[in-house]
């Protein structure tokens, strides 16, 4: 897939230079909002027609807080989800008067209903796409190196952008106070930092994200590297899996 020059010298684009604010763009390569409701549902291991909707939206707006503050650009969809989600709490906390009709509609249905239809339609998706993706557990390289293989008795998962998300949140949480820095201008920019991810995945082939991060961790350099990767995924250069017993999140260089 990649030749010799294709990311030695990275330019996504060419739409920021260096003195702008980096921004991904998530275009269809990443989850939309429903797949973001369904993530936070199976999260909190709950029930789609008993859905706590304070609960729910909540963290909805907490992830979409999150990425903005992560220069992340977020469709329009996400922001219609929200104020549905939140349109449906209002509902839910007006109190309920003694001439309202027994059978009057439970106001999550709104989002119940469409949200059945979704996993239906990603189930399906999901099984059509089954024959085409016999190699899904293998990632080759196109390369004159060795290639290289998921462990065939290792069972992994796609990671998504939820969970991308959520690991990083874990490395932020886990910051001491001294590491707890802000940006400054002499923060390497995002560019930078995907040509270090590819020299490293170049030699290496795969890396987890504890060899990502070796050596001194500093706030910044997790949220430099959160956009980088997530930057990779975007134009295809690398795919991310998670071992599903032990949870490792693994990057493969396609």
């Amino acid at each position: 897939m990649n030749d010799e020059s294709t990311y030695s010298q990275y330019d996504p684009d060419e739409e920021a230079s260096d003195d702008e604010v980096y921004r991904v763009r998530l275009e269809n390569v990443f989850e939309g909002p429903m797949d973001l409701l369904v993530y936070l549902i199976k999260k909190n291991e709950v029930d789609i027609w008993d859905i706590p909707v304070a609960l729910i939206t909540s963290q909805y707006l907490e992830y979409i807080e999150w990425m903005k503050q992560m220069n992340i650009d977020l469709a329009g969809d996400f922001l219609v989800m929200a104020a549905t989600l939140t349109q449906i709490k209002s509902k839910m906390l007006l109190p309920v008067h003694e001439d309202v009709e027994e059978g009057a509609e439970d106001p999550r249905l709104e989002i119940a209903r469409p949200l059945a239809e979704y996993l239906k339609m990603k189930k399906a998706a999901e099984e059509l796409a089954t024959r085409a993706l016999l190699g899904e557990h293998t990632f080759v390289r196109q390369s004159d190196k060795s290639d290289f293989a998921v462990d065939p008795d290792e069972e992994v998962v796609k990671v998504g952008l939820f969970e991308l998300i959520d690991a990083f949140r874990r490395l932020l949480d886990n910051l001491s106070p001294e590491q707890r820095i802000e940006f400054s201008t002499d923060t390497i920019s995002v560019k930078d930092r995907i040509n270090e991810l590819v020299d490293i995945l170049e030699e290496k082939g795969s890396a987890t994200f504890e060899e990502l991060f070796s050596g001194e961790v500093t706030k910044e350099g997790i949220i430099v590297t959160f956009l980088a990767i997530l930057e990779m995924v975007r134009v295809r250069v690398v795919r991310v899996v998670q071992n599903v017993s032990t949870g490792i999140i693994r990057l493969f260089y396609l």
